[in-house]
Formats: C-alpha cells, structure tokens, sequence
C-alpha cells in the first residue's frame, strides 16, 4: 500500500525522483516554486498539486525536499507558508538538498520540539541516477524515523544507508564531493597528458579502466571531456556552492583540503570562461586551451 508523502522541489533531480514515488504506487502531492514545473510534473505522473509547502505537507506521512542550498530549505520549512506549519507529529521530513550540516541539525531539532522527524539525506548519482532510480542516499537522523523512510525512499535510490545522528549525511555528502573533485581532475590531467604524448586516448583509457586506476569517471566520462562535451548532469556553479559549504565545515573541524582548495580555484576559472552550466567534468578545458 502506498504511502501519502508530498515532495517540495521539483528541480533536475526532484522531477524525477518525485516521479519514481508516483510509479511505485505513493500518493504523491508536489510543490515547486514555479508552478508550472508542478503542473508539467502532474500531467506526467498524476499525483497532486500544491499551491505552498504547507499545503503539501498537509496530512502527508512522508516530506520530501530538494531545493537549492540553506535559506531555500530554510524557507520551505519554516518560512511562510512553510511545511512545518502543517505537518502533523510524527511526520517524517526527507531533505535531499546538499546543505551544510548546520542546518540540518537546526532544521532537526526544531523538528523534533514540533513532535516530527527531519532526516538529511544528500543524495549522490546525479541527473542519471535520479532518472533511473539509481541514486546512493546519505542520512543522518534518528535511527527509528530512518527505518520507517528507507522503503519510501528506496523508489529512487539503490542504496540508501544511515551515517549517524542528524548532520552526518550531508558530512558524507561533503566526503563525496571532495573524492569526486580529486578524481576529475586527475582524469582530465590524464586524458590530456595522453593526447600531448600522441596516445590513442581510447586505447589507454581501456587498459587502464581495468585496472587500478578506473573510476565511475573514468568509465562514463573520458569520452564526452575528450570530446568538450560538458552537458551532463551535476554543474560547476553547483559543485562551487558545495565545495563552498565543504570548506566552511574544514575551517570549523580543522580539516586540511589543499588539493580540494586547489580545485575549486580551477572551478571558478572555468566560471569565468563562461562554464557555469558545463558539468563537474570541465575541468579538462583549462588544461586545453591554447
């Protein structure tokens, strides 16, 4: 029997994993800022359709959220209007957007004065995995309230694990984005050391991908950087806001990112040249350039 839930943030990667609720049989009510993209989203999948975050909350069992970055979450959950107004005591929120841990363990506690749950719960997989329910999910919350959401969740997402107490999935969350980072920008020092030796690209990245040095990066990825194909899901102007929330939390825990620091700098020099939209991959054109 499916669950009443209500899914606020219908972005890149809140369409689709809205939509996986409504195909496993949950009543799915949805709200998005722009109206349309929630109207665009019912002829889609059906469901229902909110007017506020309140609205949508209203009698659902299950919330879930996939906004921008802190005040966003901030505003659908006790702004105006927002879904902790209506929730009922024993509701469990799910947020999915990438935030710091601050707000997380803010959002949490003042969920459980008002009888509800609020578990963090990043997601990694980007557009791909969202579309194909594919999505690994990262929570930090209570364990009794994460028990009763992983089945829910579980429409979306092929492995969806609780990292401890609130806070703890979007510090995951920053470990994920540090590795990706690293990973990116090897693979493009690679695939362009490869091209300046005189190397079949292809050939080595299929020797290599067998070995030690392969990565989901690598499999899915050398080709469109070699080729300056940049539209592929997760982009820089979003991997610049968490990279800066990731360097917020090191400044705090004492934390050492030189490389990570490094990276982001080559990340704003790819904003300058006009990449904001490109995916994470870019990386690889500021080695290219003439």
């Amino acid at each position: 029997m499916g669950q009443k839930t209500a899914f606020i943030g219908l972005g890149t990667m809140g369409f689709p994993m809205a939509g996986h609720l409504a195909t496993k049989g949950h009543a799915v009510t949805v709200y998005n800022r722009t109206a349309a993209k929630a109207i665009q989203w019912q002829h889609a999948y059906g469901g229902a359709t909110a007017s506020t975050p309140a609205d949508a909350a209203r009698g659902a069992e299950f919330i879930f959220l996939c906004v921008g970055n802190d005040d966003d979450l901030r505003a659908v959950c006790t702004g105006p209007d927002g879904a902790f107004s209506t929730a009922a005591p024993g509701t469990v929120f799910i947020d999915h957007t990438t935030t710091s841990a601050t707000v997380a363990r803010e959002l949490s506690a003042l969920a459980e004065q008002k009888g509800f749950h609020f578990l963090d719960a990043p997601v990694s997989g980007g557009q791909a995995g969202a579309q194909n329910g594919t999505l690994t999910v990262m929570v930090g919350g209570d364990p009794a309230a994460f028990e009763r959401a992983k089945p829910v969740i579980e429409a979306f997402a092929a492995s969806v694990k609780l990292m401890g107490p609130s806070g703890y999935g979007q510090l995951t969350k920053m470990v994920n984005q540090i590795c990706i980072t690293g990973l990116l920008q090897s693979l493009s020092e690679g695939i362009h050391f490869a091209k300046r030796a005189g190397l079949d690209v292809e050939k080595v990245i299929d020797v290599i991908s067998k070995g030690a040095a392969s990565s989901w990066q690598m499999q899915n990825r050398w080709k469109t950087m070699s080729n300056n194909q940049f539209d592929f899901g997760f982009a820089v102007d979003w991997m610049r806001k968490d990279l800066g929330i990731t360097m917020d939390e090191a400044a705090n825990n004492g934390a050492q990112l030189p490389l990570t620091t490094i990276i982001d700098g080559y990340y704003s020099e790819v904003q300058k040249i006009g990449g904001n939209r490109w995916d994470t991959s870019a990386l690889i054109t500021l080695l290219e350039q003439e």
